[in-house]
Formats: C-alpha cells, structure tokens, sequence
C-alpha cells in the first residue's frame, strides 16, 4: 500500500480509487450497522458474496447500460453503515438502479441474485410500501424524502470498511484544503463564522470553544472526541463511527490542526464493540496511508489518534469526567473553573466535541461558513441528527435541518402514530430532557426555540409517546436511570435524585399524596440550583416537565388512584364482563393466589383484595370477558 508523503498521491488516489467505483457496473450494498447486523445482515452478505463468487459469468442490464465480466469484477458485495431506515431492516441498496429492498433475509439472497443482479428486474415483495404505494428507491421513499442528509449521507452508500471508498467520493479534500491554503487562525475564523454549535445537547460555540484552546499558552493541546452515547434509545453518534468514521476523523484532524495538537483521544462506550471496531479499523488504515501519524501529506503537521472504551457510566458523556476516565481515574466530574478549554486531558487545554459535531467540520471547511449558515435558523445552523423511536410508524435515525417542527418529524418523516393512535407527547434530549405536547407540536427544533420550552436537543434521542402511555411511569423510568447513573460525588445529586425515585415509585405504586407532588417540586428545583455538573443540574427535567404539563395526571394518581393507561401495575383493577364470561372457570384455574371464584357455566367474580394485578386471569381468558376497569 503506498504512503501518501505529498498532496498529489493524494489526488491521484482519489481520482483511482472513484475509477474503481465507477467502472463496478453494480454494488450490492448490504447494511452492516449494529441493529440490521442483529436482525441477521451478516448472514445476508456471506450469502451474497458465496453467490457472486460461484458466478463467474454474470451479466448485469440496468435500464440500457450491459456489462459482461468473466470475473465477476462487474458486481461488488459491500458492507455499509446504517442506512437510518431501522424498521424497515435488514436493508440492501442495489445500485446504479438506486434500490432499496426492505425487511430481506438469508433466503431472498438467490432471488435478488438471479432476478435483479442477472436480469435487472425488480421484487417488488421486497420494496417499501406506504399507503398502497411501492417505492424503489431509496429517495422516493417519504421517510427519506423530507430528510436533508449531510452528516449521515455517505452512510448506506459507502463500503464503512474501506478509506479508498470515503476518499474517491471527496473525503479529506477539506484536510487537504485546510494543510495547504489555511492557517490554523484561518480555520478557527471559518468554523466560528458558520455558527456551528456542539451537537452533545449544550450547544455550545464550536469555534468559540477551538479559540480559547488555540490562545493558551500552555504548548501540549488535546483534541478529544466524545463518543460515549449514554442517553437510552440515542444512536446518532454509534452510526457515524460504525458508517463513515473518516468523516469524523478527519474533523478531528482539522481541530488539531486549528487549535495545535499532535494527540487526539476518542472515547467510546465498551457497548460499543462494532463502532470500535470500525474505528481501529479506520485508524490503521489512515496510518498506513500516512494521513495519521509525522509530517502528514509531507508538511509539518502531525498527529496520532488513540481510543478509549468506558466502561458504560452514563456520567462521562460530561467533560471533566470523561477526561478523568481517559487518564485512568474514576469518572467523576470536578468543580469548574478551570474548564476543559484551559485545563483538561493531563491538566492541557483540551478540545472537547461530540462526533456529531466533528463529523459537520470538513463539509464547512470545504464548502463554506456562507454555505452552512444558509441551513437552518441563523443562531442554529445546519442540520440534526435524530433517533426517532417510540409509538411512530418508522422508527430510525434521520437527519433534518435545524428549525424543522416536530410535526414533520413525527407525521412526515415518521409517518404518523402506529395503529393510528393518538399522539400524546415526546420526550426530548433523553434522561436530560423534558417533554413537549401537542400544542408544541409546531415548535422549531434548535437550541433556543426548545430553551424556551423547558426541553433541550441533547444528544437526539425522540421518544413518541401516544395516549395509552403513563407520564408519571415516563417520569418515573427516567428518574431510574438518573439515579442509577449517578456518579455520587455531590449530595444534591446523590441523595436528592434517590429520594425523588421513591416518591414517584411511592405514586405510581398507589402510595401517594398532594403533599408528595410539592416536595417533588421543591426537590427539582434544589438539584437543578446545586448539582455540581450539567447532568446532576438536568437530571429533574423530565419530572419538572411532566408535573408542569400533566399535572391532572399525577393527581389522578395520588387522590383516585387511578392511572388512565393503565400502566401502573399497582392500580389496575381486573373486572368480569357478566355479558361475556362463559362460566369456563379457566381465569380461576390460572390465578395464582385464588382470588377467582364461581360456579361452572356461571358468572365469575375477582376478589380485588386477593388480585395481584398480574394479569394471568385477562390472558388466559379466550372470551376476552376479563379486562382492566377504566
């Protein structure tokens, strides 16, 4: 493999390896990302491969274009990160026809080869379907249709294992711009002109933050990228390593460049294993190619990356306690002032950015600050990656320009509510986050028009949420995890996030009173006033937001105890339907704590203060007779 030691083997192998594309009359490109890869992709790619290779003649006929290759170079089976389209999966995009088969499996694998590879015909068992309509393609499909792709655009299209790929369609072109007609200065101008804003939810000035590490006199500088996505259900940043790591490499390139670093760190959660894989994969490669490591493309810059895995601890997505982590201590957070900027990794100025944020860099060195601005609202600029999940009909990962309204999120992109349900609230920015309703439904998606709201982006996650779910339950699951994950080092967060779980577990289980809903209250807000770091100060917004826009809910709960969606196990009240209950005495032979009685072919009855709400009486029942009272 030759190293690259000058700007033009550069460009001649960009111009060679996008040849090699070019001339691969057709690619399978079957999705490698960690969920289609567990719904059995893997398995799809061996297949493919097994057939390519026992056809050594194969003729590929797309639309007028033939091509014949005795040795089969005509068709390339390639692994690619996630295409964003998870509950369609597993995926696999045919290209040049720009198909997109959904939900395939191991024994589809002969039909698409000798039907679509062979004779370029299309399945159309296997193509996406919306309201009675078939779409082909991938940008047909409404669900990528309203979505603008630029972070996430080369993932589903590139092979995610092989740098030649992300270079021959432009990649480090911006490294290249930036080593060979910029100064560090000019970099740092350039990202602070474009308003980029750190996509880890504080949505702090990128080029704000790379400028106060660029003016330290301190000479040692760390770029540090944050790759520990701990919010539940979040998976933006997991995609972009797993899809298209270059892309955030080489944005870490150009920070180390701008701001004086010859170390970079990238810390990832252990729960992680293929996003890791896939990064050591990517570093080995840029290293042998001589775009990691001394004198970079022949110039004076130099840099080595590293990886870090956590071990899972849900408080080193914060800054000092992610760096505390890396340097081999427990992930704590400390008091601040001195911040990351001034002392961080090693008590050395530290530039420390998600990979989202990362990954936006080279796009807006080679385009353009004017570019960038001109995506999205002008304080929030760009686009978004969210993780769309919960009662929505397609769930996945999409990419919107900031300003966009939730309701295109959930009814265009989304498709709707699943079941036609009706749509009740989101939750926000994870553990983090707060919720917004239905009279939100048309508020803009970026950092301050959701300030205003009490919620935040945060790292992405968007939870959908119908009537048939329990706010108080929501409430309670995130308080859980806050607890859980709290690291312990100041009593605010300790102690208050404890006490703040078993009152809305004292609620939920039937337990609870008024008095219960202001101590709660007045508990949120001494966290959020005294926590020592960000996560201890937001860990109360979820319960903030949902007692200040469903507090009839809470009271329905603590004065009738009556929980309206009947998720609260401790509240449920199993009743007999007279009109429906054959007298089968099934439900009493299946209770497990006898407290069904009756007589054979007549009606039975539940003794409430035996039942244990388990629900063993309702299942059993083939007359549907048994049912939670509203």
């Amino acid at each position: 493999m030759q190293k690259l030691e000058k700007k033009e083997q550069l460009d001649e192998l960009r111009v060679s390896s996008k040849e090699r594309m070019d001339q691969t009359r057709c690619r399978i490109l079957i999705c490698a990302g960690t969920g289609c890869l567990a719904g059995g992709s893997g398995e799809i790619y061996e297949k493919m491969c097994e057939l390519v290779k026992d056809h050594p003649e194969v003729e590929v006929e797309f639309g007028k274009e033939i091509a014949h290759e005795g040795d089969a170079k005509g068709v390339a089976v390639k692994k690619s990160g996630c295409h964003g389209f998870c509950e369609m999966g597993p995926l696999m995009r045919i290209e040049p026809m720009g198909l997109l088969y959904t939900k395939v499996k191991v024994k589809d694998c002969e039909e698409i080869f000798h039907r679509t590879i062979e004779k370029g015909e299309i399945i159309r068992h296997l193509l996406y379907k919306q309201n009675g309509m078939e779409y082909p393609t991938q940008e047909e499909i409404p669900f990528y249709k309203k979505q603008t792709r630029l972070v996430l655009k080369n993932c589903g299209h590139i092979d995610a294992e092989h740098m030649e790929e992300y270079i021959a369609i432009g990649g480090y072109k911006a490294l290249e711009k930036v080593l060979f007609t910029m100064t560090p200065k000019e970099v740092i101008q350039v990202v602070s002109d474009s308003n980029l804003r750190g996509r880890g939810g504080g949505g702090f000035a990128t080029g704000y933050k790379w400028q106060q590490v660029a003016r330290q006199k301190e000479p040692v500088h760390y770029v540090v990228c944050n790759g520990d996505e701990g919010d539940p259900g979040a998976f933006m940043d997991r995609s972009i390593m797993e899809g298209d790591p270059h892309k955030m490499i080489e944005g870490m390139m150009i920070a180390a460049y701008a701001v004086g670093a010859v170390e970079g760190y990238i810390y990832v959660r252990a729960e992680y294993p293929l996003a890791i894989s896939r990064l050591k994969l990517a570093i080995e490669q840029a290293e042998e190619r001589g775009l990691l490591g001394d004198h970079i493309l022949g110039t004076d810059f130099s840099f080595r990356l590293h990886i870090n895995r956590g071990a899972g601890a849900f408080v080193c997505g914060e800054g000092s306690a992610l760096t505390a982590s890396i340097e081999g201590n427990r992930g704590m957070p400390r008091v601040k002032p001195p911040r990351t900027v001034e002392q961080g990794l090693f008590g050395k100025p530290t530039v420390l950015n998600n990979v989202e944020t990362y990954a936006n860099v080279p796009m807006i060195l080679e385009n353009g600050a004017d570019w960038y601005k001109s995506i999205g609202p002008e304080k929030s600029p760009g686009t978004k990656a969210f993780a769309l999940t919960g009662t929505v009909k397609n769930t996945g990962l999409i990419e919107v320009p900031m300003g966009t309204t939730l309701r295109e999120v959930i009814y265009d992109i989304g498709g709707g509510m699943k079941g036609d349900g009706e749509f009740k609230a989101v939750q926000i920015g994870g553990p983090s986050g707060g919720c917004l309703i239905t009279p939100h439904l048309d508020v803009c998606l970026d950092f301050d028009s959701l300030k205003k709201m009490g919620a935040m982006i945060g790292s992405g996650g968007l939870v959908v949420m119908d009537t048939n779910t329990c706010m108080v339950e929501v409430a309670r699951f995130f308080m859980n995890f806050t607890q859980n994950e709290s690291c312990g080092k100041c009593v605010p967060c300790r102690e208050g996030t404890k006490r703040m779980l078993e009152i809305l577990e004292r609620i939920v289980a039937g337990k609870g009173t008024e008095e219960d809903l202001d101590l709660l209250e007045e508990l949120a807000e001494t966290i959020t006033e005294t926590a020592l770091c960000g996560l201890g100060k937001s860990a109360a917004l979820p319960v903030m937001s949902t007692l200040k826009l469903f507090r009839d809910e809470y009271l329905e709960h603590v004065n009738e105890k009556k929980c309206r969606a009947h998720n609260c196990t401790a509240m449920r009240k199993y009743v007999i339907s007279p009109e429906r209950c054959k007298g089968c005495s099934k439900c009493a032979r299946n209770c497990p704590v006898g407290a069904i009685s009756g007589q054979i072919k007549e009606v039975f009855h539940i003794d409430t203060e035996k039942c244990i709400k388990c629900g063993a009486c309702e299942s059993s029942c083939a007359f549907g007779a048994i049912h939670v009272e509203d």
